[in-house]
């Protein structure tokens, strides 16, 4: 075989898989010099070429950075025998991987970013392998929301959380529970999170449940709150709708630690913060009929706050607050006392 029929072979073979001519070409050289290794029982690394006089097969030899290529010695018919089987046999395994490669090249520029798909196979464990178009992702369990079910057939709509190769193959890990997912979310929705007016400052989730996001925006006078929340609630109803009902609460994001601790608490109102910076601890004061809006049922809201300030919160009813603080004054006046003793 010369050059032009090759290239032939190899247009024809990339229309029909919707693949580069450099993959198809890449593919098919690997799989004839699999079979000449296999043909002759050669363990060296080869390269092969395509040229006006046929088909060309090379020894490698490396030397630190250099190669050199030495002439195989082998006739032109036994590389046509070999080369027609290798089209037969290996070749399309080889460019079945080659296809793998490619996919995984492109979703790994799309990591971090939302995925479609439909469920292809149900795993072992309740994970789920999606069918995303050229590749499949594998959605397992944990990373599915508790509320959700599947069945196969079914659309998902995730984060592709994790892009990377296991034994050799592309493994596309997603997520649905991430807080990246909630953000991404976001962006989708609320045109001025994508232009760069409102930034997503922080995100916690209870994965169906409850979430609660932190925003901010560039300008004073916009109010990056009631845009992300949407008229009447209709931008962030969309979000949850999306999350099997997750509820989310948005507040502005504030540089000042007991004034986001603040915000975070919503829709409790605390009244007063103590801030412990060494210990990133914050004991937070509340009228004593809003302790338990506060906590939060199985104490969601507190937690949430936690996670989205990144300050260990303590909430007390304003009596325990101001009881606590008085300890700690006497207390000091005591050691104060006995320092003046000493």
């Amino acid at each position: 075989m010369v050059k032009s029929e090759i290239e032939k072979l190899i247009e024809q073979v990339a229309k029909e898989h919707d693949v580069p001519e450099k993959i198809v070409e890449k593919a098919l050289k690997n799989a004839i010099a699999i079979a000449i290794k296999r043909d002759k029982g050669i363990r060296e690394e080869l390269e092969v070429d395509f040229t006006d006089e046929g088909i060309k097969v090379y020894t490698v030899k490396r030397q630190g950075n250099k190669k050199l290529k030495f002439p195989l010695n082998i006739s032109p018919e036994d590389v046509n025998r070999i080369a027609a089987f290798a089209a037969k046999e290996e070749f399309f395994r080889q460019l079945e991987r080659a296809e793998q490669e490619r996919g995984f090249l492109e979703y790994k520029e799309l990591e971090g970013e939302i995925v479609y798909g439909r469920v292809r196979k149900k795993l072992e464990g309740e994970d789920l392998l999606v069918d995303l178009g050229k590749i499949d992702g594998v959605l397992p369990k944990r990373e599915q929301i508790p509320t959700e079910h599947y069945e196969v057939g079914d659309s998902v709509k995730a984060l592709l959380l994790e892009v990377r190769k296991l034994r050799g193959f592309p493994y596309l890990v997603l997520s649905r529970t991430h807080p990246g997912f909630l953000k991404k979310l976001l962006e989708q929705e609320v045109p001025e999170i994508q232009e760069g007016l409102i930034e997503v400052k922080a995100v916690a989730r209870v994965p169906g449940e409850r979430a609660k996001v932190a925003v901010d925006s560039r300008e004073m006078r916009m109010d990056p709150v009631g845009i992300v929340v949407g008229l009447k609630g209709t931008r962030i109803q969309k979000v949850s709708e999306e999350l099997s009902g997750e509820k989310i609460d948005v507040i502005r994001w504030s540089d000042e630690p007991e004034e986001l601790i603040k915000r975070a608490l919503s829709p409790a109102h605390p009244v007063k913060v103590k801030l412990f910076p060494h210990e990133k601890r914050a004991e937070v004061a509340v009228p004593d009929e809003e302790l338990s809006l506060a906590i939060g049922r199985k104490g969601v809201n507190v937690r949430l706050a936690s996670k989205l300030t990144g300050w260990h919160i303590d909430v007390l009813s304003l009596k325990d607050f101001e009881k606590l603080e008085e300890l700690r004054k006497k207390e000091h006046e005591g050691e104060e006392s006995a320092e003046a003793q000493d």
